[in-house]
């Protein structure tokens, strides 16, 4: 066990396995210009980790990295490269330089927040990645969650929200359109009704060759297939753009009419039965419409039909329609077949459904100890395991490294009262589930 009060290591700093690295205290450890490798385990305490210097630094290794806090410091354009997911309990610190998630995760849990982005110090994601919070919202008056610069507002409660931020421009299912370098992931439990404004604040870096004068809201169900909303204020001197009147929320970012992300379809999304899967679409217009076809697949490659529904044939008002597929498979698509026998098709959506045999929670109702199987694809799989009680409280929070396979893990109810509570698990891949727990 090494224990740190306050130090600057100068060589790169390796946790094997089997080694605990312990900070006491209140303590500062500066990381200048090395990597922080964590192959065993590393506790923060109420310790601050800085990483300064001038070149890039990384951050990697086998086992979860959580910081306390952890400052960004690095001067001539320097980076942190995260190799792995990360957590942080209380705040990420920039003070020059970039954070590049670089196609992964940085968990700010239920506490942490953003400290002090500008334009030369901030997050970027060029690669993929993105930032992580969870909170419950009741009635928010433009709330800022995390300060990761979306800000909401809406009369209603939202319950349990998760906010995802990410950095790469965002273009349809053809590859066409563009959008700024920052989009945000907004999923609350209640998403229906809300008359809800989201103001989204950004940096002239992220503009990606946008006019900011001409930019308005795009939302996506599926991020794909886009609809531009226009803006109710934007003020590109103070790099923001507010929307009212949402009714839900999907994946939002800003683009400009001349790079405009095109609606082919309305919102498409699915729901997880315990039957089933229900797929979801809507169609803003029709026009000689015949029928929609429901597939399914398990490999992208080969598609199997699941069902038939008739089309409007003409309509110029939105429609929503919905099919179960008893089966649980890993992707769904909708054929959509004119009177004249051409076809197109919809976004593909993964699904993060499973059958009893990929994901179990049991016993329910549970009285102590709630066990979760579930399925991992790779080694180098996470998962945030939360759960929620009926107001949409956060009471649990665990973060588990998975081992490829099934995986058996323990979810500690003793110390919760009696009542209906919400499982909620997070994938490091970006997939999710929510299940319903009776506590005994």
């Amino acid at each position: 066990m090494l224990l740190f009060s306050r130090g600057t290591i100068s060589a790169q700093l390796t946790i094997t396995p089997g080694a605990d690295f312990h900070l006491s205290g209140n303590a500062l450890l500066t990381l200048r210009d090395i990597d922080l490798v964590n192959n065993g385990s590393f506790t923060t305490g109420n310790s601050m980790v800085s990483f300064s210097g001038n070149s890039t630094s990384a951050i990697s290794g086998t086992q979860p990295v959580q910081f306390y806090e952890t400052e960004i410091n690095k001067t001539s354009g320097g980076s942190v490269s995260l190799q792995r997911m990360i957590g942080v309990t209380q705040r990420i610190l920039f003070t020059s330089g970039f954070l590049d998630l670089d196609g992964f995760d940085a968990d700010l849990g239920t506490t942490a927040y953003l400290d002090g982005e500008a334009e030369t110090s901030r997050i970027i994601g060029p690669n993929g990645g993105q930032v992580l919070f969870s909170t419950s919202l009741n009635a928010p008056a433009a709330a800022n969650p995390a300060n990761m610069g979306a800000i909401i507002t809406s009369s209603q409660n939202l319950g349990a929200t998760i906010i995802r931020r990410g950095h790469q421009s965002q273009t349809n299912g053809s590859g066409a359109g563009a959008s700024i370098n920052r989009y945000y992931d907004i999923l609350p439990a209640n998403n229906s009704a809300l008359n809800a404004s989201l103001r989204i604040q950004y940096f002239d870096a992220e503009l990606n060759g946008l006019n900011e004068n001409d930019l308005g809201l795009v939302k996506s169900p599926d991020n794909i297939n886009w609809q531009h909303l226009g803006y109710t204020s934007r003020d590109g001197g103070a790099n923001f753009l507010e929307k009212a009147g949402l009714s839900n929320f999907y994946r939002s970012t800003l683009s400009t009419t001349a790079n405009a992300l095109p609606l082919v379809w309305g919102a498409f999304s699915m729901r997880c039965e315990t039957n089933g899967v229900t797929v979801q679409w809507q169609t803003l217009q029709e026009f000689n419409t015949a029928l929609f076809i429901i597939q399914r697949s398990n490999d992208g490659i080969q598609w199997t039909d699941a069902g038939k529904i008739p089309a409007a044939g003409n309509s110029s008002v939105n429609l929503n329609y919905h099919f179960n597929d008893a089966q649980f498979a890993k992707m769904y698509r909708v054929v959509q077949t004119d009177i004249d026998g051409s076809s197109s098709f919809s976004a593909v959506l993964q699904s993060a459904c499973t059958s009893a045999g990929n994901f179990k929670a049991y016993p329910n109702p549970v009285k102590n100890m709630l066990m979760v199987l579930v399925d991992a694809t790779s080694s180098q799989a996470f998962m945030v395991i939360r759960v929620f009680d009926a107001k949409g409280a956060q009471v649990q929070r665990q973060i588990e490294a998975l081992r490829k396979g099934s995986n058996h893990l323990q979810v500690n109810m003793n110390g919760l009262a009696k009542g209906s509570y919400w499982l909620q698990l997070h994938w490091s891949d970006g997939r999710q589930k929510t299940v319903r727990l009776e506590k005994q």
